[in-house]
């Protein structure tokens, strides 16, 4: 991955485009989660309803303060512990957290990702993107570059050229509060 196609990948972004990378198990595509406008077009290519809301993924853990308000420091310290890594956590949704972003829930789901696509995607961004996978609602999720395009073809701005991080399949959400598994 160049300076060059990180360059591309955030232009796209922070025109509201909606791009594609890999992550730890499957492409996804993502977008500026406080550009409304970006998040409604990524809905749309995924034929995804906002209702079920959608997963923001960060670097670290300090690109979510805003959306953490509504975390004990108990639970802080469990997310802290738990990331970077391979898991993604329905937290309480604070005031920071959109409707588009949260659907019908009280909630929102956070990963800090460790794959360094996406590390690098968020560092340089400066904050959280949407991910979710690159498919279309429905459909099995795309395990390669190839078949992000046979599902979006010119529907996405950029593709951030990758590999996947070897995960069996997509991360495990759990609720915060409750531990209970979602996925």
């Amino acid at each position: 991955m160049t300076n060059t196609a990180i360059e591309n990948a955030l232009n796209a972004l922070r025109n509201g485009e909606v791009i594609a990378y890999p992550t730890e198990a499957v492409w996804g595509v993502g977008c500026d989660p406080q550009n409304e406008q970006a998040v409604r077009k990524l809905l749309a290519l995924k034929q995804r309803p906002v209702e079920k809301g959608l997963i923001l993924v960060a670097a670290t853990i300090e690109q979510f303060a805003p959306y953490l308000t509504q975390v004990s420091p108990d639970k802080y310290q469990q997310l802290q512990a738990s990331w970077p890594g391979f898991k993604t956590w329905v937290v309480p949704a604070s005031n920071a957290v959109p409707n588009w972003l949260r659907g019908d829930h009280s909630s929102i789901a956070l990963r800090v990702s460790a794959h360094p696509a996406v590390q690098a995607l968020c560092h340089a961004f400066g904050g959280p993107l949407v991910s979710t996978s690159a498919n279309l609602a429905g459909q099995p999720e795309a395990l390669t570059a190839e078949q992000v395009e046979n599902y979006f073809s010119d529907q996405l701005a950029f593709i951030l050229p990758g590999v996947l991080g070897g995960a069996a399949g997509p991360s495990p959400i759990v609720d915060l509060d409750t531990g209970q598994s979602l996925r």
